[in-house]
């Protein structure tokens, strides 16, 4: 089969209510807490990076599994409205669609997540033909999604097998246990790993810092940026340290920032850039994408980041 999409996202999909900013404490005792601003959005790692693709210009295919509600047909419809293909996203008449609750409080968040399909999302779920049929294959939330954690060192090696370059966002692990042996399998079928410096310490062990943890890691996979906030983002190939800075932005909201990070890191490395033009690129990608409540609303096009990239590459402010 000829190849039919650069990018085929497998994981998660989900609505998130997103409310903030809290002043204060959360507070029990059936007392009620004004905010801002509240929204209903595209949520889930994997949606939101799908959808920021797209918007790179990418052709992108989605896999997964949601409910056959009116969520998940939500779901459904904002990512097919945003250029995803969504033909391989199954409606589960038997699960609820997965939705997260997120609390902003000045930069940082609590997520609250009922998981719904996520505990039955499978390898299943993949069209062979997919795997088959893509230039790039990225997967998200690994330790959200334990059926799909078990298949995806099968699914990212028969991707590779025809031809695929491979990458992993695993995001928070909610047990803390951020499992060794199960997760060493995956990464050997990864070519890039996208964590943020706090996922990134935990997977490498407890390292002390974003640089030390992306050299331990980059012993792993051959390829490893980390997302590192306001400070910008640096990646390591297994020889050489690189960074990138970040761009002045005034954020209103950073959810899902990452996730676009993702995308520009993959789009450009689709685009033949190397590890540091790439990681620059992303790093805009990520910065831009906070202008709006939303992991998707402010995604960046691909002329909105060259505006902001001098000609050597670098972000200008």
């Amino acid at each position: 089969m000829p190849t039919a999409y650069d990018l085929l996202v497998i994981g998660d999909a989900n609505p998130d209510v997103i409310v903030g900013p809290l002043t204060e404490p959360l507070a029990f005792g059936q007392r009620e807490q004004l905010t801002d601003t509240g929204s209903l959005v595209i949520g889930g790692s994997a949606a939101i990076m799908a959808c920021g693709a797209a918007r790179l210009g990418l052709r992108v295919a989605f896999a997964g599994r949601v409910g056959d509600d009116d969520a998940g047909r939500y779901i459904r419809d904002a990512l097919t409205a945003r250029g995803v293909d969504t033909h391989a996203l199954t409606l589960d008449p038997d699960r609820a669609t997965p939705l997260t609750v997120v609390l902003n409080r000045g930069e940082d968040r609590a997520i609250l997540t009922s998981p719904g399909t996520l505990t039955t999302t499978g390898g299943h779920d993949v069209p062979a033909g997919l795997l088959a049929a893509s230039r790039h294959v990225h997967a998200a939330s690994y330790f959200l999604q334990p059926r799909l954690a078990d298949d995806l060192p099968e699914l990212l090696r028969t991707a590779r097998a025809h031809g695929a370059t491979t990458s992993l966002d695993t995001q928070d692990d909610p047990s803390g246990r951020w499992d060794g042996a199960a997760l060493d399998a995956v990464l050997a079928e990864t070519d890039i790993l996208l964590p943020n410096a706090r996922e990134a310490a935990r997977l490498a062990g407890g390292a002390n810092s974003p640089a030390a943890a992306a050299a331990l890691l980059a012993a792993r996979v051959p390829l490893v940026a980390v997302k590192n906030g306001a400070e910008g983002a640096l990646c390591h190939d297994g020889r050489t340290l690189m960074r990138a800075e970040s761009i002045a932005v005034t954020p209103r909201d950073t959810v899902g920032a990452g996730d676009s990070f993702d995308a520009g890191f993959i789009a450009a490395t689709l685009r033949r850039q190397p590890p540091h033009e790439a990681l620059r690129f992303a790093a805009v990608c990520g910065a831009l994408s906070t202008r709006a409540h939303g992991g998707t609303a402010a995604q960046p096009t691909r002329d909105e980041v060259l505006a902001h990239l001098s000609p050597t590459g670098a972000p200008t402010s």
